[in-house]
């Protein structure tokens, strides 16, 4: 009996896992609120006696796991990525520290050893002299306030205070550090930034192709650009800004009128 027991329960889960997975695809491009759930209860229809291959769901952002449950935490459209990840893909601003993500900082404070990082949460990250590729005690990176950093959380939790370096796990810079002479700082939506960090991403390959240009993406929802002129510069800023809202049909009309010279 107890080996019997054992894989019927295994069986069971399986197939419990498949039903949250189908559950889930169905909702893909639907707009959820938070609050809503897919349960692990499947249907008579199953069979708990045929063999199913288990899926593992992977939760991106605006989805949570409790026990059997999963819970939507965030209001947004339901995306899904082949072959088993999903997440919440919203309009927010408001950014969330999370351990490895990079992001655009500036420098407000500086004493002694650290310097104080605003990121645009909740509260400052702290930034020490050390954490730059090459310094030491008697080699101090030349950091002023005011400066814009391109740096990643290596401490991100609810309990204590981010931290911030700006260089990678083998003691190198990887395009990190201090930046920005000449170019123009402005925010967008977390969505958006998902998208233009995205492998093929669309909006960056049309802006490519219409303005040639420096573009530095933080994780927090900024974005620093430069361009050949001051003109070209505010141009792209305008058209990244209204890609928040568009659709992808909407933006290529868009840029193909900048193109043409009719904005």
């Amino acid at each position: 009996m107890g080996p019997s027991n054992s894989n019927n329960n295994t069986c069971e889960r399986s197939c419990c896992r498949v039903a949250m997975f189908s559950g889930l695809k169905e909702k893909v491009g639907e707009v959820l609120l938070p609050g809503d759930e897919f349960s692990l209860e499947t249907d008579d229809t199953i069979s708990l006696t045929e063999h199913v291959k288990p899926e593992k769901v992977v939760c991106g952002p605006g989805l949570r796991r409790s026990g059997d449950r999963l819970l939507v935490c965030k209001s947004g459209v339901l995306r899904h990525k082949q072959p088993n990840m999903f997440w919440m893909d919203s309009q927010q601003r408001r950014y969330v520290p999370a351990k490895g993500e990079t992001v655009i900082g500036i420098v407000t404070v500086k004493s002694g050893d650290v310097f104080k990082v605003d990121f645009g949460g909740s509260e400052q990250a702290s930034l020490s002299y050390l954490a730059f590729e090459g310094a030491t005690k008697r080699n101090r990176p030349n950091v002023q306030v005011g400066d814009l950093v391109f740096s990643q959380f290596i401490i991100a939790n609810k309990d204590m205070e981010p931290e911030l370096v700006c260089m990678d796990s083998s003691g190198r810079a990887n395009g990190m550090g201090v930046f920005g002479g000449g170019g123009l700082l402005f925010s967008v939506s977390l969505g958006l930034v998902r998208r233009l960090l995205s492998p093929h991403s669309g909006v960056l390959s049309d802006l490519q192709q219409l303005f040639p240009c420096e573009l530095v993406v933080g994780m927090n929802g900024r974005l620093w650009v430069k361009s050949s002129s001051v003109q070209q510069t505010l141009v792209i800023s305008n058209l990244l800004q209204s890609c928040d809202t568009m659709t992808a049909q909407q933006r290529q009309q868009l840029f193909r009128r900048v193109a043409q010279g009719a904005l």
